[in-house]
């Protein structure tokens, strides 16, 4: 099978040119106070699926290690170290929301972060992006990390206006169409070193992990399974607006025998789905901005057998930490080869490349950019 283009390793455009993790320090010489703005639709952290309120969670936590003062922005039953701001009474995803509540408490938290903007040296957005203009005209010092894709139309249109605006990205490829944005670094995500653990002993089966949607693919997932005579276990969630999906094309699939659907999964059930897995499929048909469930897959050690698309050759190692295919036949073929990748070294990678630790002293090192910027425009 093809070897993958090459992709640059490190983490941040500030960071460290190998991407090495950094282990968290009792203190610093010159902490930061820094707020979290976090979306409503889950709990930080989320009780069951959710990557941006994961990644919050995370960073918010390996910042307060590093020393530095936290205020979190979220949901009101998330559970942190950090001074909590509640800004909905719940999570919105699992709750009865009527339409347009979302976007009514997405609005009243923006305003919320404003009116305390004066207590924080920095305003850290990971939320959709109503916070610009406001940003922009009332000169916060702020940043913003993209979670999602920006290949549509208006994507490109809406950063093309607020190309003054400091964006972050989670992966080089998530920059394509828009060169030119104003970009102050970008950090791939980490995880808690020991929110798993590696699993040497691998019982027979195959993993599919995050989102039943289209773009997704669990349907390839399922024909690489039965080409390759392995049984399938799926952890996914189903949201609404896949629901058809789900219902008219994999549903008919699942015979929950070859084909197994667990539904969404918390930490443990992770642990339990990849540690037991000889690997994950990540068979997506999207330019995916990172992709959480790889990394995750590599700290239980299961390599991951990924189409070549999006963030995909960032985040793997071809022939080490997984293998990237670009076919049904070469990733059938990939499978039978999934005995040559090492767990150990799956797991050595993820330490390396994507802890939380390393993940936040790339932030703090963009912060401290950012903020002195704000201050050498302001004298």
């Amino acid at each position: 099978m093809p070897a993958p283009v090459p992709a640059p390793d490190s983490g941040s455009d500030s960071g460290s040119a190998t991407g090495t993790s950094l282990a968290p320090a009792p203190g610093v010489s010159h902490p930061l106070r820094i707020a979290q703005v976090s979306p409503l639709f889950e709990s930080v952290p989320p009780t069951r699926y959710g990557g941006t309120e994961r990644i919050v969670a995370y960073l918010t936590d390996a910042l307060l290690d590093l020393g530095h003062e936290v205020t979190l922005y979220a949901s009101g039953d998330s559970v942190t170290r950090a001074e909590l701001v509640p800004c909905s009474e719940h999570a919105l995803r699992l709750a009865n929301t009527r339409p347009g509540m979302a976007t009514c408490l997405h609005v009243l938290q923006v305003e919320e972060v404003v009116r305390n903007a004066r207590e924080h040296q920095l305003v850290h957005f990971h939320t959709e992006p109503y916070q610009h203009a406001v940003a922009r005209h009332l000169r916060m010092c702020a940043l913003t990390t993209v979670h999602g894709r920006l290949d549509i139309p208006e994507a490109v249109r809406l950063y093309e206006e607020y190309d003054d605006q400091p964006l972050v990205s989670i992966s080089r490829y998530q920059r394509r169409t828009l060169p030119r944005a104003a970009w102050a670094g970008n950090v791939y995500h980490g995880l808690p070193p020991d929110l798993y653990h590696l699993d040497e002993r691998p019982r027979g089966y195959l993993a599919f992990l995050g989102r039943i949607a289209p773009e997704k693919r669990p349907d390839r997932a399922i024909e690489i399974a039965r080409r390759a005579g392995l049984p399938l276990r799926i952890a996914a969630k189903v949201d609404d607006v896949d629901r058809g999906y789900y219902e008219e094309v994999i549903a008919p699939l699942i015979d929950g025998r070859d084909v197994e659907l667990i539904g969404e999964v918390d930490d443990a059930g992770k642990q339990e789905l990849l540690g037991g897995a000889l690997g994950l499929l990540f068979p997506i048909d999207w330019p995916e901005p990172f992709g959480l469930v790889m990394i995750e897959s590599l700290a239980c050690g299961a390599p991951v057998i990924a189409w070549r698309a999006g963030s995909v050759p960032e985040v793997l190692r071809h022939g080490e930490t997984g293998w990237i295919v670009d076919s049904v036949d070469e990733a059938v073929e990939a499978v039978q080869r999934i005995g040559e990748l090492s767990r150990a070294r799956c797991r050595e990678s993820f330490l390396e490349r994507f802890t939380a630790a390393r993940m936040a002293a790339d932030y703090v090192k963009i912060y401290r950019a950012r903020i002195a910027q704000e201050r050498a425009l302001a004298a």
